[in-house]
């Protein structure tokens, strides 16, 4: 058998797992072992009734994976033997929204038998209040899990960019070391200091960067918005709170909000805590929220306050808008992002997008990976709108 053929062999094998088969697919092609296991897994989740297997035809995805947690958590394993963990996650995103197995997640069973992901945990905290005891300690055990695996992606990072992002927002002009010293602005503040005939500069006054010390030098209030579509960005926002919450020199406060607004600031050392805390759903009413994040800020210059909130206001828009420039024209750096997710910008109101760039707070969706660096540019208040089209494009 020559490259060629195997190569068109592969890839009719490859569309026929997409196609689903029947005898509408075109490809010929007999599936054998584990590619048979795999399409019927496939099937059960994306299959739709046809002529010759007895469903209706009316367009409506097949029910296949039955209407009991055991049904669905064999099916939640073999989906986990057969395709890599990305693709597992996938599909199990696509079981809770295509098939409504909401109610199936109250069951151990079934959280013993899911792939811990991100979006799994928002699905889990939207159900935390209607959550059987039973379930209750194998949901803790699937958020637990996803934490662990952020933090670890991203607890150094963020350390790291804004720990280094404090050091170089002091300013010294005795550097200790050569490390120390900001060659750049040195350079630019002893330019008169040239000697042309030999071709070298002789600096009469050092500028360096300051040494981390235990004081606290910046507040960082984030004000999360709980409402159901923000779910993923809730989780991630928990887990950065946390992070933030364990550098000294940082003060961070966490507020979560719908109509009602709480702090779960005191939770910050447990981030599981903080998640459990929030409470999705319900409606938005982000003039209120801001009315109390303003009652916690004491040093409005050296704040940096993240909104997150897709800005859909339920509450008085013109409040809203009053707060957040009252914000600004004390000193208090807003960012507003509408999502902190890997998802992208979400569905968000570009009327009020537009009115806060307006008032100097561009709006935008940032990514996990990007948010050190953005809190990092924020510290040493750098232009946010300019980061965030140099470092978000």
């Amino acid at each position: 058998m020559n490259d060629a053929t195997d190569a068109d062999r592969e890839r009719l094998r490859r569309w026929r797992l997409v196609l689903g088969g029947g005898a509408a697919d075109g490809t010929g092609v007999a599936l054998k072992g584990s590619e048979a296991r795999m399409d019927a897994a496939l099937e059960k989740l994306y299959g739709r009734g046809g002529p010759d297997d007895g469903r209706p035809r009316s367009g409506r995805r097949d029910g296949g994976l039955g209407d009991s947690a055991p049904s669905v958590a064999r099916w939640l394993g073999d989906i986990r033997a057969y395709f890599p963990s990305r693709v597992v996650q996938v599909m199990q995103k696509d079981a809770i929204e295509r098939l409504n197995l909401t109610r199936l997640l109250l069951e151990p069973e079934m959280l013993d038998a899911v792939e811990p992901d991100v979006h799994l945990v928002g699905t889990l905290l939207a159900l935390n209040k209607v959550m059987p005891e039973r379930a209750r300690e194998s949901a803790r055990a699937v958020v637990r899990k996803v934490v662990a695996d952020l933090e670890r992606r991203l607890a150094q990072r963020t350390r790291s960019a804004v720990a280094g992002a404090l050091d170089r927002s002091s300013r010294t002009s005795r550097p200790r070391r050569p490390a120390d010293v900001d060659w750049n602005r040195t350079i630019r503040a002893n330019l008169r200091h040239y000697l042309p005939e030999h071709g070298t500069l002789v600096p009469e006054r050092l500028i360096g960067y300051g040494r981390r010390d235990q004081a606290v030098k910046r507040d960082v209030v984030l004000c999360v918005d709980q409402s159901g579509s923000m779910a993923e960005s809730v989780v991630y926002a928990g887990v950065f709170g946390a992070v933030l919450a364990s550098m000294r020199s940082l003060r961070t406060s966490l507020v979560v909000f719908d109509t009602s607004v709480v702090d779960l600031t005191e939770q910050l050392h447990d981030p599981v805590e903080v998640l459990f805390g929030t409470q999705l759903g319900g409606g938005t009413d982000i003039a209120r929220a801001l009315a109390y994040c303003q009652g916690l800020i004491t040093r409005p210059r050296e704040t940096i306050m993240v909104l997150l909130s897709d800005l859909y206001e339920g509450g008085d828009r013109a409040a809203m808008l009053q707060r957040v420039a009252a914000l600004t024209a004390a000193g208090v750096q807003v960012i507003a992002l509408l999502a902190l997710s890997d998802e992208g910008a979400p569905a968000y109101d570009r009327e009020n997008a537009a009115s806060l760039a307006a008032l100097g707070v561009p709006a935008f969706a940032c990514t996990p990976d990007a948010f050190p660096d953005l809190m990092a540019a924020a510290v040493q208040r750098r232009d946010i709108k300019e980061w965030a089209e140099r470092a978000l494009t």
